[in-house]
């Protein structure tokens, strides 16, 4: 088999449900005003970032209109293992929106009053977090599973001939541990894991390959990067009554994984016998476009009560990924520690990969009015089937973890509220809620393909975010700030095994973002 078709086939079950929901859904982000309104504002209109969630929300403006939004970003994590407790936190700046509207006139006496176009970059999912957690192991063992993984894909090595398989340590010795490049060797054949542990000592034979009893552990990770969103918009205003949008969105993806997994290793005895570190670094880069459509109508002329409706198609990506691990050993039932860094068996060839991935059709009904021109109310439910995401290769063939997503993926289910109130005339007080539906299954997990070389999985639960703000609006500009609290629980494992007790972690960002804005 040549080796371009190695490549290929070994990647066909490396994707997973994972890997698919970190493109998934979007943080509430964009202006000041839009987010202390909880985002609420899709009926509403009125506001540049309603581009990217109802179209028809830049029909409303008959003015033009700039603004920049800043902030000021914080996660925290605490994590809870048999009793043992860790938490890590983040703060960083970041320049989250930028955007303007250009308002043409028809006229008065025309159905068409208003033409207005529009453009807004945002970033639209934030990855900066730092994560840890570990604790007492009581003989659990990241070990087994990479040992296990090993049984399962040697039983399938006799059909390459007898250089391949091994049933005693001898033939494990000779026909994997002896081979100057074992990760080339059995390519597509064994676990690449599975590999870097057996050539470490971090799985040993023994009537069959062989894990060890673990003491503690210990995990952290480091994770940045964003999803930028750049949108265009053309809009309609049809007798102030009915409004019309369409966006064309493109997406910029940027995303870094730094990760380390530590064992503390039993002997017979109960008495520590060494350990392990494995370090994984990952990367994703990566494009993705759009479409949405979107409508608001008064279906009451002379009421201010606003009906919204939009539908987004998916989003198409096309990605490359790219992968690297280090596993360094000093198990004391050896003579001498060992480690070993795929890159120095392995080129780039080897550790990317091109794949495409294909988002859900996601659809938002909105509602929202005005009361005495004083206060301003909203609310909308949007709604995503995460498991109708498509993994394919570029070709666009599915690729072989595509029954996870399947599985593992629920229907996302998303509820905005928001207000606004006129505390002064130029003076605005703003509050809003949103929840979030959990996205994994229950019974959820990542399993070790013949590619992966992390173990770790989070499956996060419902979230639920709060929002506050103030606004001023002067004759020409405005400004506006705005806090928001997003907080959700999340079932951590550092490795796969039915029996593991699982990591209980809590979630929390807050953010505080400020706009500088011009209407003219």
């Amino acid at each position: 088999m040549a080796v371009g078709a190695m490549i290929l086939a070994m990647h066909i079950n490396a994707q997973n449900a994972y890997d698919a929901e970190r493109l998934l859904g979007n943080d509430l982000n964009g202006t000041a005003r839009y987010v202390g309104m909880g985002g609420a504002m899709s009926a509403l209109g009125g506001d540049i970032s309603v581009i990217g969630s109802n179209p028809a929300g830049i029909g409303i403006f008959r003015s033009n209109d700039f603004s920049v939004t800043l902030g000021l970003n914080n996660a925290t994590t605490v994590s809870l293992f048999n009793g043992t407790t860790m938490e890590e936190n983040k703060t960083r700046a970041s320049f989250d929106q930028l955007g303007f509207v250009y308002t043409y006139k028809v006229g008065n006496n025309t159905s068409l009053r208003y033409v207005n176009f529009g453009f807004n970059y945002h970033k639209s999912k934030n990855f900066n977090r730092f994560f840890s957690a570990g604790g007492q192991l009581n003989n659990f063992s990241q070990s087994w599973q990479l040992a296990e993984e090993m049984n399962v894909a040697n039983k399938n090595l006799k059909d390459y001939g007898p250089e391949f398989y091994f049933d005693n340590y001898q033939a494990f010795e000779d026909n994997l541990l002896n081979n100057k490049n074992p990760y080339e060797k059995y390519w597509n054949k064994l676990p690449v894991l599975g590999v870097l542990g057996a050539t470490t000592g971090v799985v040993d034979y023994y009537d069959g390959v062989l894990g060890w009893d673990g003491y503690s552990n210990n995990f952290f990770s480091k994770e940045s990067g964003y999803i930028s969103q750049y949108d265009f918009n053309i809009s309609f205003n049809l007798e102030d009554r009915f409004y019309l949008g369409a966006t064309l969105g493109i997406y910029d993806v940027n995303y870094d994984r730094y990760s380390s997994y530590t064992e503390v290793l039993n002997d017979d005895y109960g008495d520590e016998n060494g350990g392990y570190t494995l370090d994984n670094y990952y990367g994703l880069d990566g494009a993705g476009v759009d479409l949405k459509l979107g409508a608001i109508f008064r279906p009451i002329e002379d009421s201010p009560f606003r009906m919204g409706l939009a539908i987004h198609t998916p989003t198409w990506y096309d990605l490359t990924e790219s992968y690297n691990a280090t596993l360094s050993s000093d198990i004391l039932a050896y003579d001498s520690p060992y480690s070993q860094t795929l890159s120095d068996y392995l080129d780039y060839g080897y550790l990317s990969y091109d794949y495409c991935m294909v988002t859900p059709w996601k659809f938002n009904v909105s509602a929202g009015t005005t009361l005495g021109g004083l206060v301003a109310l909203g609310a909308e439910y949007e709604y995503a089937n995460y498991g109708s995401s498509k993994l394919m290769d570029m070709e666009g063939y599915e690729l072989g973890n595509q029954s996870d997503v399947e599985a593992f993926l629920k229907g996302v289910h998303t509820l905005r509220v928001g207000m606004e109130a006129r505390l002064l005339p130029q003076f605005s007080l703003r509050a809003g809620y949103n929840y979030t539906s959990a996205v994994f299954t229950d019974d959820a997990y990542s399993a070790l393909t013949t590619y992966r070389t992390s173990t770790d999985f989070n499956n996060i639960k419902g979230k639920n975010t709060f929002t506050f703000g103030l606004g001023y609006r002067g004759n020409v500009i405005y400004a506006d700030l705005a806090y928001k609290y997003d907080m959700y629980k999340s079932d951590f494992y550092a490795f796969d095994d039915i029996d593991l007790p699982v990591t209980k972690v809590d979630n929390e960002r807050h953010q505080l973002l400020f706009t500088l804005g011009a209407r003219f």
